[in-house]
């Protein structure tokens, strides 16, 4: 499979799962006695990725097993969803978003955030350079390639707000040729995945981040069963410490004075698809674009969240009619694991 067909197929699905076996440091010597470390599975939402390196990073550093934990980082792939496995059980915590948060709550389901690694979803609009396309409202008028899962949850808010119509919309298959076709398409990618092929293209991409339209859902988030966090609460509190100690690391890298290498092999091993490359094109885009080190994590540390914040995006995706007016949205989340500076900018 080319670089090309990772990237653009891997937005295909929003589920995961992924056999990733525990990866754990080895003990210092067989006469040395270990030390009981507590048990907890992690799911991501995709495929081992740069968009993943925390995790990573917080396994290969040790600084999972110096918080007293033995990790299970399970990467996710196609027809996998994270949200199931956690309902179902399989897994500790999973990642997701603030819609899925909210929608947990829409179905009286007693599952919950607990952080926010990005503060922004690196989802685009991505158009050709030299067309006009300076923002938002330039959309009108132009064909828009967008996917099924995006037409009931950010595409209503930017319609509404910017005066666009679902007659523009066409669905987006995942493949780059349409686009590459005509330089009037506009289409849907992921900041770190289509812009790195549509370069190679020898095409420089015009990036419209739906974050900056003012859709503020959070991205990467880490949920957990009320139960769970009732019962282990002290030991998931150590979970979400270390992995924003990871994310810090990883995104300060080796001009912070970081090892990264040992992640991103982790990441490689996980995923064989992902090259150097493209790891360092999605690590620095995630730098450049603020993804985890903006806004109330500027303050507050990595993985910020703020009630005042929940309430905003709850109105504005209510407000189009992607959730009820009346849902009790303060049950999506915990802010008690967060906010406790690490990583602060």
């Amino acid at each position: 499979m080319t670089v090309q067909r990772f990237i653009v197929s891997r937005r295909a699905a929003l589920g995961l799962l992924g056999a990733g076996a525990p990866l754990l440091v080895a003990a210092p010597g067989p006469a040395r006695a270990q030390p009981r470390l507590d048990r907890v599975s992690f799911v991501t939402n995709w495929r081992a990725q740069a968009e993943h390196g925390g995790f990573y990073q917080a396994q290969a550093a040790g600084l999972y097993r110096e918080a007293g934990l033995e990790v299970e980082l399970r990467s996710g792939g196609p027809q996998i969803n994270p949200a199931q496995l956690l309902v179902g059980g399989r897994v500790d915590m999973s990642m997701g978003n603030g819609l899925t948060a909210l929608n947990f709550v829409r179905e009286a389901m007693p599952f919950l955030c607990i952080a926010a690694i990005f503060q922004k979803d690196p989802v685009v609009l991505i158009g050709h350079p030299g067309t006009g396309l300076t923002g938002f409202e330039a959309l009108r008028g132009r064909t828009i390639l967008i996917s099924a899962e995006p037409r009931v949850t950010w595409w209503p808010f930017v319609r509404e707000k910017f005066g666009l119509s679902d007659d523009q919309v066409r669905p987006y298959t995942f493949n780059l040729q349409p686009f590459l076709a005509d330089r009037r398409i506009v289409q849907q990618g992921y900041l770190g995945s289509e812009p790195f092929s549509i370069r190679q293209q020898g095409i420089e991409p015009v990036l419209l981040l739906v974050h900056d339209a003012g859709f503020e859902n959070y991205g990467t988030t880490i949920n957990v069963g009320a139960r769970t966090l009732a019962e282990r609460r002290e030991v998931i509190q150590r979970f979400v410490d270390a992995t924003l100690r990871g994310w810090d690391q990883y995104l300060k890298g080796p001009a912070g004075g970081f090892d990264t290498a040992g992640a991103n092999r982790l990441i490689r091993e996980q995923n064989p698809e992902m090259t150097e490359e493209l790891i360092a094109f999605g690590t620095r885009m995630m730098n450049e674009q603020g993804i985890v080190r903006s806004g109330d994590a500027a303050t507050l540390g990595i993985g910020a969240m703020t009630e005042e914040r929940w309430g905003r995006f709850h109105d504005s995706v209510a407000a189009v009619g992607v959730l009820p007016r009346d849902l009790d949205w303060r049950r999506a989340f915990d802010l008690s694991l967060v906010n406790r500076g690490i990583g602060r900018a």
